[in-house]
């Protein structure tokens, strides 16, 4: 049996939180190692010197949180726990807030109106390398990009293997499904989209993928 994927949760609103915390504290796949009402109290958790065992597998990020906001402490996060997908909880679909989240290194998001099923979903999903870019955010992005010329004659090269992988990523697969689909190990994938990242110098596949159009590396299809 795979080990259960350890969880923290940031979320101020007290009913909610204990919602998610009864939701997991008894989920044998996902572990709930912390649960936290503000930004502050989850960096003092997570800070290098005092983290000690905590390393978590994912993170849960409510966007509006008092003091400073959940898009202000993702910088923090990608510095204390820079390999954690981070999927950020709203009750606000603002494509602004999203795009800006994404930019900042957030995986994906999911509106509070999600079932728990869905949540539970999302975080195995970013857990085994996949992105959540729900279908309205995606469009944003695309019409943005359409909106703005690609550059052309990109500098970054890409092999043909990591461009097989990138045009997977862009199609929504995970690092399971690209490793099936192209016939390589698992472990394999990972070093290329690592790879990928690096070339780009991004943080997350959103991004990853957002950069691709805009530099030229993947075509955009014209509506």
């Amino acid at each position: 049996m795979p080990n259960p994927i350890k969880l923290i949760i940031v979320e101020d609103n007290p009913e909610y939180r204990n919602v998610l915390k009864m939701a997991f504290e008894l989920d044998n796949v996902i572990d709930l190692i912390g649960i936290y009402g503000s930004a502050e109290q989850s960096l003092s958790a997570l800070e290098p010197k005092t983290k000690s065992n905590l390393n978590p597998d994912v993170l849960l990020l409510d966007l509006n949180l008092p003091k400073m906001s959940g898009l202000e402490v993702i910088k923090w996060f990608r510095e204390y726990i820079p390999e954690t997908p981070i999927i950020v909880l709203t009750q606000s679909d603002s494509e602004s807030d999203v795009v800006t989240a994404i930019q900042n290194g957030a995986t994906g998001y999911l509106l509070k109106s999600a079932t728990v099923k869905k949540i539970k979903e999302s975080i195995e999903t970013v857990a085994n390398g996949g992105a959540l870019l729900d279908s309205k955010i995606a469009k944003f992005i695309l019409t943005q990009i359409r909106a703005a010329p690609a550059v052309g004659n990109s500098k970054i090269i890409l092999t043909d293997r990591e461009m097989g992988v990138m045009e997977l990523l862009a199609d929504g697969l995970v690092k399971k499904e690209i490793a099936e689909k192209l016939g390589i190990r698992y472990f394999t994938v990972s070093t290329h989209i690592r790879h990928i990242y690096d070339k780009l110098n991004v943080l997350n596949a959103p991004a990853a993928i957002s950069t691709a159009y805009q530099k030229g590396i993947l075509p955009v299809q014209k509506k």
